[in-house]
Order: structure tokens, then C-alpha cells, then sequence
């Protein structure tokens, strides 16, 4: 591993069975940035978590973190990583403080240091006003939240993040992604698999789609969804009139919607498609109500690359643990 490269895999491969899971997956993520595994259910994400943070050994490849080699030293390696899944990992019976400071005593900070880093994480999680209550009172937000703080209890300079917002609702998925968010920020590494495709969208640096055991594209978000020749302007209009007399006007592969009264014309540079589009609906008199860009969204790209729609927001338990089975 050389520079700022925190995360280098080449060549990984796993199968169980005659059924290959990674058939050759290479990954590469710098210091500090977030790196997003998709991938329909079966995949190989969790599989690809599960090599790279010591729990399965692979058949094939190189797997390095943090400038530590996983196959040679997986002691070394843990030193260097944490691992949230799922599903929360925390004790209901203790206090969320005590489940932080129970973790740095294993964590071999001792008494005096175990109290100090739960002091800090309760305060960089927004944990204060819930620390010293029982976690079975916890809502599943403040749990995954604690659960995360209980991942960087060592100050790991790697986290991996198998679907940690799994299950969450709206607001506190979105809470959660501000916290991840300034991990980042402040120099930790992570490697995020979801399957909330917005997820990767508002969180990752790059984004690798995963299917059958190999990454089939890689980028970052808008270098993915500028593969796709998807962009329109839609122009909406006040009447049945006005929409007619603006399809009069012959506008290239121009796309007709009566039921919205709008009209869609596919623009590679949007900017100069609106001012074309303006001026033309300008001269001929005819009235705008409203004017939308629509971009190729990341379901549109994992539609094209992997022939099927995104992954459900809500997988059922035996599709969400097809990666996990396998490795049993």
C-alpha cells in the first residue's frame, strides 16, 4: 500500500461451493473518503465486508488496511478497523454510557480512559440527553447511533459500514448520515455498503456497483449518472393550447404529456437547451408555467448496469442475509 490509500484489494475472490461470490473484485479507497458498495441482494457486499474485516478468509487475492495485510495479520489488521453491521450491537440491560465504557475497558483503554472516550463520544454523537438511560428505552436512530459510537471507541482509523441504516425511518437515517458524514470530514476512512441508493448518492466519494461477484462500473455519483443519455427539460404549460402549440414548434425528440400538460425534450447541455427552449416558446408566444431539469438518477443507473431495479428500501430478512448465509 503506498500514499494515502487506506483500503487495497486485488483480485478477491470467494465461492462457496460451485456458486462464486467475488470473482475478482479490486478496490481501491484514499484516506478519508467514503467508498459506497451497491449491489443487488446476493451480491457479494456483505461477503466483501466479512474478508475485509477478518471474519472469512477468501480463495483468492490481496486484501491490505491501513497499510496492514489482512491474509498475513488479521490481529494486526482489527487494530486498525471497526466494523458496524445491520443490526445494533448493544446491550439493552446497561446504559448507553455504560455500553461505551464496558467497550473501551475490552478495548484495553483502562478505567480512566474507557470514562474519558465515552465522555467524548457521547458528546460527538448528540448522546448527552440519553446517556444514562437503560438502551431497551432507546428509539432504533439513537441506538444505530450508539452502536456506531461503540465502533470508534479505539479511534479506528477504517470503518466499514455494512447497511447501517437498515430499517431506520426517514429523519434519523438522515441524522445518521451527517454523523458519517463528518467522520469523513475528519479523516476516517469508510466503506459504506447500502441498499438505499440516495444513501450513496448524498454520502459517497465513489460508488462501485457489485453484481455477481465482479464491479461492473465505477465513479463517483455524477460520473455514473453522466453515463446515461437520460437528461430532458420538461416544459409545463397552463392549457391543452399551449402544449399543442408548443409541439407545433418541432423541438427534436420532443415527448408529449397531455395527462401533465408538459412537454419533455432530451438535453445533453441543459443551460443552452432551456435558453433554446426559452426562445423558441418566447417568439412564438406561447407561455411557460414551469420549467424542470430531470438528471439521470443513481436507479436509473443501477437499472441499466444490472438489467433489474434498485434494491427494495425494505428487504425482506432471508433476501438482506443471502451474503451472510453463505459465508456460515
Amino acid at each position: 500500500m503506498t500514499g494515502g490509500t487506506m483500503i487495497a484489494v486485488r483480485e478477491l475472490r470467494k465461492a462457496y461451493g460451485p456458486h462464486a461470490v467475488l470473482d475478482g473484485v479490486d478496490i481501491t479507497v484514499p484516506r478519508g473518503e467514503i467508498f459506497a458498495l451497491l449491489g443487488p441482494n446476493g451480491a457479494g457486499k456483505t461477503t466483501t465486508v466479512n474478508v475485509l474485516s477478518t471474519l472469512v478468509r477468501p480463495d483468492g487475492g490481496t486484501v491490505a488496511v491501513g497499510g496492514v495485510d489482512v491474509l498475513r495479520d488479521p490481529a494486526s489488521a482489527r487494530r486498525v478497523i471497526a466494523l458496524t453491521g445491520q443490526y445494533a450491537s448493544v446491550d439493552g440491560f446497561q446504559t448507553g454510557e455504560e455500553n461505551l465504557v464496558m467497550m473501551g475497558r475490552l478495548a484495553h483503554l483502562g478505567a480512566r480512559g474507557a470514562r474519558r472516550r465515552a465522555s467524548e463520544l457521547v458528546e460527538r454523537f448528540a448522546l448527552s440527553s440519553v446517556a444514562r438511560r437503560r438502551v431497551d428505552t432507546y428509539s432504533g436512530g439513537l441506538r444505530r447511533r450508539l452502536d456506531l459510537a461503540i465502533s470508534l471507541i479505539a479511534a479506528p482509523p477504517v470503518l466499514f459500514l455494512d447497511e447501517p441504516t437498515t430499517g431506520l425511518d426517514p429523519r434519523s437515517r438522515n441524522d445518521l448520515w451527517e454523523v458519517v458524514r463528518g467522520l469523513a470530514d475528519d479523516g476516517t476512512t469508510i466503506l459504506l455498503t447500502t441498499q438505499y441508493l440516495e444513501e450513496a448518492d448524498r454520502l459517497a466519494d465513489t460508488v462501485a456497483v457489485l453484481d455477481a461477484g465482479r464491479i461492473i462500473a465505477e465513479g463517483s455519483p455524477e460520473q455514473l449518472k453522466r453515463r446515461l443519455s437520460g437528461g430532458h427539460i420538461e416544459l409545463r404549460f397552463g392549457g391543452e393550447r399551449e402544449l399543442s402549440a408548443a409541439a407545433a414548434l418541432g423541438l427534436a425528440d420532443a415527448v408529449i404529456d397531455r395527462e401533465t400538460c408538459s412537454l419533455r425534450v432530451p438535453a445533453a447541455e441543459p443551460v443552452r437547451a432551456i435558453q433554446t427552449l426559452l426562445a423558441a416558446t418566447d417568439r412564438a408566444g406561447i407561455p411557460v408555467q414551469n420549467l424542470s431539469i430531470i438528471t439521470p438518477t443513481l436507479d436509473d443507473v443501477f437499472l441499466a448496469l444490472t438489467g433489474h431495479g434498485a434494491p427494495d428500501d425494505a428487504p425482506s430478512a432471508a433476501d438482506r442475509n443471502d451474503d451472510t448465509e453463505m459465508a456460515a
